[in-house]
């Protein structure tokens, strides 16, 4: 039995270090792009390798608990090392930046606040410590070094790194009413409204109507330009939309839209597939409901 729990709880943590890898590396932008809000990335693509790396870093501690060679020596070590580190990142985020919103320790599988994550690394730390206590060391340092150089290597070749310079919308990364979106991963909808633009809410209004009742339709993001006394707030009030938004200057307003607003684009992993300035909801059920 005392040789059982320390195997037990070894299954159990590489099971949420390969989960929280996992998360990560099927939204790796979410993870980017919050680098990039704490100043700890120049750039996007500075974040996309740091991201790729911590990714590589988080698969070979998971299968590390899964073999029995160096688990005192160095996978526990490591592990506690890495839970401390990203502890005290996750204390500055939440004290100093003020900053509540998902931490990304898993992504957006399980969205956490950092006061919570703290929590589940300091019972992770507690875990780790009874695995070392509890565990038989087998001495063979060349496995783990092996494991990770080769999970990181993995990472970059499932998930390369992808220039954000042509995406048109690369740049709006922070939504009201929803956060830090990613704009350049999935489908997506992105709406460029006045919100003093009759045919704006008009096409707010239908979108609404639409989203209501086609549950596979992508989710909808507007772009807002106001020069008027109507405000976000009365748009979506006029319109009874709750779509996230994020509001634009002028010049970025004029530059997205046709001859006049609204102007409707189609993204497919923060590409323009296609973009409408009319016949919308019919474009929609064409070309995106009945495929």
């Amino acid at each position: 039995m005392k040789l059982k729990i320390p195997l037990v709880i070894r299954l159990i943590l590489g099971v949420l270090f390969l989960l929280s890898a996992y998360s990560k590396m099927i939204s790796p932008g979410l993870i980017e792009i919050i680098l990039l809000d704490h100043g700890l990335a120049a750039s996007r693509e500075t974040a996309a390798v740091v991201v790729r790396i911590l990714i590589g870093f988080e698969f070979a501690l998971g299968l590390s608990f899964f073999q029995p060679f160096a688990i005192k020596q160095i996978v526990v070590p490591v592990s506690i090392l890495f839970l401390i580190g990203f502890t005290i990142y996750l204390g500055y985020t939440a004290l100093i930046l003020k900053d509540a919103q998902n931490c990304g320790c898993f992504g957006e599988m399980i969205k956490m606040s950092p006061v919570e994550s703290i929590i589940k690394n300091i019972v992770l730390i507690g875990m780790l410590i009874l695995v070392f206590k509890l565990s038989v060391e087998k001495k063979n340092y060349f496995i783990v070094p092996v494991i990770t150089i080769i999970s990181i290597a993995l990472v970059f070749i499932f998930i390369p790194i992808k220039s954000q310079n042509d995406l048109l919308f690369a740049q709006y990364t922070n939504f009201n009413d929803a956060g830090r979106v990613d704009l350049s991963q999935g489908e997506k909808l992105i709406a460029i409204f006045n919100t003093e633009c009759d045919h704006c809410q008009h096409l707010a209004a239908d979108l609404t109507v639409m989203s209501q009742k086609a549950k596979q339709l992508p989710e909808i993001y507007a772009l807002m330009f106001t020069e008027g006394t109507v405000t976000p707030d009365s748009f979506k009030v006029l319109t009874g939309s709750d779509f996230p938004y994020h509001m634009i200057e002028m010049n970025e307003f004029f530059s997205l839209i046709g001859q006049s607003p609204p102007r409707l684009y189609w993204l497919i992993d923060g590409t323009v597939k296609e973009f409408w300035d009319k016949d919308f909801i019919e474009n929609i059920e064409k070309k995106i409901l009945q495929n």
